[in-house]
């Protein structure tokens, strides 16, 4: 009788034991990326227990909801971090840019490196990574995570990833969904925080968001903010100052207008921000319309005159075409700030005469 009591016994308190013990993901934290394409108080009112916002890209481009979308955050007590979108153009000068505009913010947040392919003229080379994180640790003491789908891990060096955490994004599948208590092959990579949906839905924001785990609690998040627990102070650099958008010129009678070719332009794209039709009256020093660089002065050979127009204060306006793309339009350094400012949830979705400003 005393055996099977003493059995009974240990089996209670090993049940006692499993529903008292918390899993470990129930511990770690709910949160949320954001950028310009949500709203500038999406995190005034959505759940998380942390939120990671864009903050710049390239050396041109800053979110112009940041300032906003942080300052909700740390009115509500939550966990902060800034993420930065690899342009692909020099490493050093986008980790400075990326430290300069978030440098009121150091020692309080988490910083981020967003590697993707999109937009990114650097995609394919692991050692622009290490530059960029070397540079940012450099000025700050801290070491960046690093962003990035599981498929492409293998571009992330080894003395990188003995360094920065890392921010895996894989995803089961992108139908919409909640906080998941374990998502899908969580922790399967050693990272730090995973991405598993970009079709959340939360309590506190109607549209989809980006939802994340970070595997841990608030005390190993503000380790990667602030790991020597000191008052951060970057070191000097100068602010690269982001240059405007080439506007046409009308040079000598006689001679056209002339623009000088941006990253990602094409002479179909450069017609449309213009308005100056066919492409065939263009003249470039190649000779060939399809065959243009950044930097080059491309000229309009033909009779037409632009076709843009002018809002009542000044803005000036595009009216889309059939077939044109806001990338098409705007070029690739300059589509996510007109879409920023019609607020177009979808920059993939335009329709001819459709009024762009710009």
């Amino acid at each position: 009788m005393s055996k099977i009591r003493h059995r009974l016994l240990a089996t209670m308190a090993l049940l006692l034991a499993m529903f008292t013990v918390t899993p470990s993901a129930m511990a770690d934290m709910r949160g949320i990326d954001v950028s310009g394409w949500q709203s500038p108080t999406v995190t005034c009112t959505a759940d998380y227990d942390f939120a990671i916002v864009k903050a710049t890209q390239g050396t041109g481009f800053t979110n112009g909801y940041m300032t906003r979308q942080a300052q909700c955050v740390q009115q509500r007590g939550k966990s902060l971090g800034f993420y930065h979108y690899a342009g692909g153009g020099n490493a050093t000068a986008e980790a400075d840019y990326f430290v300069n505009t978030v440098r009121p913010y150091l020692g309080r947040v988490i910083l981020v490196l967003d590697w993707e392919s999109y937009q990114n003229a650097a995609w394919g080379n692991s050692s622009w990574i290490r530059v960029f994180v070397n540079r940012v640790h450099a000025r700050t003491g801290v070491w960046p995570l690093v962003y990035t789908s599981a498929a492409y891990l293998h571009q992330i060096p080894s003395d990188v990833r003995s360094r920065c955490g890392l921010w895996v994004a894989q995803y089961a599948n992108n139908a919409a969904t909640g906080y998941q208590a374990r998502p899908w092959n969580y922790g399967k990579y050693g990272e730090a925080m995973r991405q598993y949906t970009s079709n959340g839905r939360i309590n506190g924001y109607a549209g989809p968001l980006d939802l994340n785990y970070f595997r841990g609690n608030t005390t190993q998040w503000n380790k990667y903010a602030n790991p020597g627990n000191t008052t951060v102070t970057p070191t000097p650099a100068p602010q690269p100052q982001p240059q405007p958008a080439p506007q046409p010129n009308k040079p000598s009678a006689g001679a056209g207008y002339s623009v000088v070719v941006r990253s990602g332009d094409t002479i179909s794209g450069i017609a449309a921000r213009t308005g100056l039709w066919p492409v065939t009256a263009w003249s470039v020093p190649s000779g060939n319309i399809n065959r243009i660089w950044p930097g080059q002065t491309v000229v309009y050979r033909g009779n037409s005159t632009p076709t843009v127009s002018t809002g009542a204060t000044g803005t000036r306006i595009h009216v889309v075409k059939s077939g044109e793309t806001l990338s098409g339009i705007f070029g690739a350094s300059g589509w996510q700030r007109v879409a920023q400012l019609n607020n177009l949830r979808n920059p993939n979705l335009i329709y001819p005469g459709q009024q762009l400003r710009y």
